[in-house]
């Protein structure tokens, strides 16, 4: 039997693996489990990825990657990307792509390519980007950044720094930040960290600092751009999963403020959330044709508010294709970062209550449709070649002949009305 292929292209907050932590870890298992009650074989690989390099490039590493690994067995392929990730997944698929470098010649496995998979992707952007676009924003999205690894690993960071942290969006929103007691909360989630895991974070800053190109790009005003400029791949199945945490939802749950950590993550989910809400009328984060709204009210059963967002990409923004789950969850839940039991670890307090039964159908859903691409392929395949009718412009005498037949059975002359 062919051996499927999957790749996760993680997003601006993802990785592969750092500070020895699995970004992926749940996800892959869950996948793993669904192919292996199916009886299928399948090989599941992290694209490690630039954080904030711009999606051409994220793209083209993916390509490659792909393209040296996947093998010439002929098996499917599919690809999943969680936020900025299924940005890249869309540009490789796209048949109009040109990728740099000689990653443009590393495209060849396209034709095994069965679906795209995004995961809460800001297909139209996202005002979070905007902000972190700011001088204030790009030192705040450090701290975010290794608030997310810290917390990730530890559970709780140092409750000064998160606190700081706090402040700090708040002075930011009011147009100013002292720098250097941001910095002093970042090197705080560093140190709690044991030495090989702090070297690898600061890299992985380092980096952040170094290539900033996809935040440019995920403001909603750049987002016109790629979609001048990308094309979805005829008969590849494009599904999408978007979610949303209600915005007076951690104000509510009780739990999250039994702890000083749970309420000082919620406090920083909450300013994500705010700046996340922040819509320009002239670029909404949506399409304009109102499929969008159709799509999530038909899941959903209602309609959020426009500003729904999972606390850094809006609602809206994260449908493309078929929508086959929409739920309450925040941007890192729905990888399997929420609480309970079995080494699930919740960043950050949204409220969403996102739990296993939830990610278990999203998972169910995401490889039903994969199967789904593969057999629609095959029957794509199977398919009788259809009859090719040639329209050639007709000669004169075959004008005169038709309009003669036409006479003779009553039809009136060409180009004359039916009584």
């Amino acid at each position: 039997m062919q051996k499927t292929r999957v790749y996760l292209s993680p997003g601006m907050f993802g990785f592969a693996t750092l500070a020895s932590l699995e970004y992926f870890e749940h996800f892959i298992r869950a996948i793993e489990e669904r192919f292996r009650d199916r009886g299928r074989a399948v090989e599941i690989r992290v694209c490690e990825v630039h954080p904030t390099a711009s999606i051409l490039r994220r793209a083209a590493k993916l390509a490659r990657l792909v393209d040296e690994s996947a093998g010439d067995d002929g098996g499917p392929i599919h690809i999943i990307g969680h936020s900025t990730g299924g940005l890249d997944a869309r540009l490789v698929a796209s048949p109009t792509v040109r990728l740099p470098g000689n990653a443009h010649c590393r495209l060849g496995w396209t034709s095994r390519l069965r679906s795209v998979t995004t995961i809460n992707t800001p297909h139209f952007g996202t005002p979070l980007a905007a902000f972190f676009a700011t001088v204030s924003g790009q030192r705040l999205l450090y701290a975010v950044t290794a608030l997310t690894v810290a917390g990730l690993k530890l559970g709780a960071p140092p409750l000064a720094a998160a606190s700081a942290l706090v402040a700090a969006f708040g002075r930011a929103q009011l147009g100013f930040l002292e720098i250097e007691l941001i910095d002093r909360a970042i090197e705080s989630f560093i140190r709690v960290l044991d030495d090989a895991s702090s070297r690898e974070l600061r890299a992985w800053l380092k980096l952040l600092r170094d290539d900033q190109g996809a935040i440019v790009q995920l403001m909603p005003e750049a987002m016109d751009l790629l979609h001048a400029g990308l094309q979805d791949r005829a008969g590849l199945r494009y599904q999408s999963v978007a979610t949303y945490a209600p915005r007076n939802a951690v104000r509510d749950w009780v739990s999250a403020l039994r702890s000083p950590w749970g309420a000082m993550s919620a406090a920083i989910f909450t300013a994500l959330s705010n700046i996340t809400a922040r819509l320009n009328e002239h670029y909404p984060c949506r399409s304009h044709d109102g499929s969008i709204e159709q799509k999530l009210a038909r899941v959903l059963g209602e309609l959020p508010p426009p500003d729904a967002n999972d606390g850094v990409v809006p609602l809206a923004s994260q449908v493309w294709g078929e929508l086959i789950w929409a739920g309450k969850a925040d941007h890192l839940d729905i990888v399997g970062h929420f609480p309970g039991k079995g080494g699930h670890i919740d960043w950050l307090a949204s409220g969403a209550r996102f739990n296993r039964l939830r990610f278990d159908a999203v998972l169910d859903r995401i490889v039903t449709g994969m199967v789904a691409g593969e057999q629609s392929s095959v029957a794509e395949q199977a398919a009788p070649p259809r009859p090719v009718i040639e329209t050639l412009a007709p000669e004169r005498g075959d004008v005169e002949q038709a309009a003669a037949a036409a006479s003779a059975l009553g039809a009136p002359p060409a180009g004359e009305p039916a009584a």
